[in-house]
């Protein structure tokens, strides 16, 4: 199976599924010398972990990961760096009605066309606890990036129709972890709480948006055709499970705008060249310029409801499926890290293409 494999010089292969023994990851190409803090990335595991806040699912992983190699006293040698993750507490008796059948919304149907058969179990393959191993390997390319002088915060911004309309500047992303939903402002936090709960007591589901910073990322960063900068970042995003769309700086506003309005004006100050907005997010021709990179991702409403829906078996005859299992009623709170960790490694990877693009 291909697609496994993300990054050229930065790189992760990822393996394992949802009710495997295991999940876990290979990073290649993180350079010798760097000392990791484990419990650092032990705790972006933790932000992701089922039952890290009890508005998602209440499947129960610790998500200890364990180093198999690459590291000596907790140093990188610049050899391929192995981890695991460990599945404890997997039911798969819970899934055995959909071993025939085919969910609404889910990748049930397009993995049979396309194998010829399926994991049934959780979603196997296709499932969000992959993500997991995404977090561990971004937690790595994190402290890579922080040597660099590079951090990355991402926060809730949207669930449902309830918006946080403050900008980013305004906000203490600092707080982000201490509200359940992973918004930094208490008030619209409080609402986009409500809305989950009810959705919850429903049986439904709610989609939402996760925004993000990139702050200290150096000018030159991306590539200028196909690699683009913003190109790896959409690729990253849309790669996460349920993101439906990804906009950078004015995103899709742009398109209603003049270029009057919309070009960022440049100015020099202490020998320095700066915009004097940031509309194009940080990238411009697909090359960091500098200022802060912005984007957002929209995931869309998680497909496994709690209420009956409407499917086909595989020999097409209709069937109705009832929501049996451990599900989020929203997605978004526990895919905070995972954009974070997305983020790092696509900056990771062009941080190291850059240091070899020039003398």
């Amino acid at each position: 199976m291909s697609g496994n494999i993300f990054g050229k010089a930065f790189q992760l292969v990822s393996f394992g599924a949802s009710h495997d023994p295991a999940i876990g990851g290979v990073v290649e190409g993180c350079p010798a010398g760097l000392k990791l803090d484990l419990a650092a990335i032990q705790g972006e595991l933790d932000r992701r972990r089922p039952g890290s806040t009890p508005l998602g699912t209440a499947r129960k992983e610790s998500d200890t990961v364990e180093f198999l190699s690459g590291l000596l006293d907790n140093v990188t040698l610049g050899t391929p760096i192995a981890f695991l993750i460990r599945n404890t507490d997997a039911r798969s008796g819970d899934y055995d009605h959909l071993k025939d059948s085919f969910r609404p919304g889910h990748a049930d149907l397009t993995w049979e066309q396309k194998f010829g058969l399926r994991d049934h179990r959780g979603g196997g393959r296709a499932s969000a606890r992959e993500t997991a191993v995404r977090v561990a390997a971004g937690a790595i390319a994190r402290q890579l990036l922080a040597a660099s002088g590079v951090r990355v915060n991402a926060w809730v911004s949207g669930v449902g129709d309830v918006r946080l309309e403050r900008p980013y500047t305004e906000l203490d992303l600092s707080s982000v972890w201490q509200s359940d939903v992973r918004c930094p402002d208490p008030g619209t936090a409080e609402r986009m709480i409500a809305r989950i709960e009810q959705m919850r007591g429903e049986g439904d589901t709610v989609g939402g948006l996760i925004s993000c910073v990139a702050s200290g990322v150096p000018a030159g960063l991306g590539e200028p055709v196909f690699d683009k900068l913003h190109a790896e970042l959409g690729k990253a995003m849309l790669s996460i499970n349920a993101v439906k769309g990804f906009q950078i700086g004015s995103g899709f506003t742009a398109a209603s705008m003049r270029g009057s309005e919309h070009n960022d004006a440049y100015s020099s100050s202490s020998g320095a060249i700066r915009t004097a907005t940031n509309r194009s997010g940080g990238v411009q021709g697909g090359i960091s310029n500098g200022e802060d990179v912005v984007f957002d991702a929209a995931f869309k409403p998680v497909s496994t409801l709690m209420q009956p829906q409407q499917s086909v078996d595989r020999e097409g005859k209709a069937v109705t499926l009832e929501g049996k299992g451990r599900h989020d009623p929203c997605v978004v709170p526990r895919a905070v890290p995972v954009v974070e960790a997305m983020a790092c490694l696509v900056l990771a990877d062009h941080l190291l293409r850059q240091r070899t693009a020039r003398l």
